[in-house]
């Protein structure tokens, strides 16, 4: 119908927010909008990670490509990354990646001096750029020599064995490769409604019920200890797996137990790679998915604008 709006006004509610984990309900918008914003968070969120590796010195075990892709894959502190270039745009250096604005530079001196078995990580990447250095995992309250507490192993050196290295990190998404994802795991799920039909659950015993509330693989049903009724304990640990359902119908009681999805809600979570915050990654995709819309809008009325100039330009012709 013309004049009618489709518009709709998306909530969002934080349920559980770390460093790198965030939990949140999306609610009153539909499917598109949160696979859209999962496939940002995931593809085009730009963060910056090493590009390329220029080998001084190798004598370990590992070739020179095997170190440049383990040196690729370590996640970078990438805050400062929304407001770079990409090197390719980069007109103070013609595109060639090598400078303050679209690049970070790296260099790794290491060399094994006696017979202890050197352990060389990301820890000795030395950057130009305090702001971006390699993500640290180690808990606050560990010593510097815990395994926990010493960084991410690039490779491990004996006796007389060397390597130094030079390399240039830049702004990526993770559609061009993995190493530039700043997420780990980014899922949603459909927020369910659980419906128990009291009139059909009374009919059934107590062990036919404990068998419906055992059915289910999560711990979705629990027996109320002072009723003896089936209750829903936790809606959101149902997968939609339908065992509890396929039990109500070999009990002749198809009904007793009905899931439905809400179509308008969704449970979002965010696990990020560390290059930056959860939240900073789902700010940063709603940002980019505003941009992308904001596109196919202005081509819309572009194409509007060159419809109507071709017809007056008939018009005067024909004229």
């Amino acid at each position: 119908m013309e004049g009618r709006s489709y518009q709709r006004f998306p909530t969002v509610k934080i349920r559980e927010l770390k460093n790198d984990y965030a939990k949140f309900e999306l609610r009153d918008t539909d499917a598109s909008i949160a696979n859209a914003l999962r496939r940002v968070m995931i593809a085009e969120v730009p963060t910056i990670a090493i590009d390329l590796v220029e080998i001084e010195v190798n004598s370990s075990v590992l070739n020179d490509e095997f170190i440049a892709h383990r040196l690729g894959l370590i996640p970078l502190t990438s805050e400062r990354a929304m407001s770079m270039r990409f090197s390719r745009d980069c007109d103070a250096c013609d595109g060639d990646g090598q400078c303050e604005y679209c690049s970070v530079e790296f260099h790794l001196r290491a060399k094994c001096l006696n017979d202890q078995t050197l352990d060389v990580t990301s820890r000795e990447l030395i950057s130009s750029d305090p702001s971006v250095v390699p993500v640290d995992f180690a808990s606050p309250s560990s010593e510097y020599d815990n395994a926990e507490n010493r960084g991410i192993m690039i490779v491990k050196l004996r006796r007389g064995q060397e390597l130094r290295l030079r390399a240039i990190a830049r702004k990526g998404i993770g559609k061009d490769h993995a190493k530039w994802s700043p997420a780990a795991t980014v899922t949603f799920m459909y927020e369910p409604e659980i419906y128990i039909n009291e009139d059909m659950m009374e009919k059934l015993t107590l062990e036919q019920r404990m068998s419906v509330v055992e059915s289910s693989p999560t711990k979705v049903f629990d027996i109320d200890a002072k009723t003896g009724r089936v209750v829903v304990v936790d809606p959101e640990a149902y997968t939609y797996d339908d065992e509890v359902i396929k039990k109500c119908e070999s009990l002749n009681a198809p009904g007793l137990v009905e899931v439905h999805p809400k179509e308008d809600s969704f449970i979002f979570t965010v696990e990020s790679t560390g290059a930056i915050k959860a939240s900073q990654l789902v700010l940063n995709a709603i940002d980019i998915l505003k941009q992308k819309l904001d596109a196919v809008r202005l081509s819309e009325d572009t194409v509007e604008a060159d419809e109507q100039f071709l017809e007056l330009d008939a018009h005067m012709r024909g004229g």
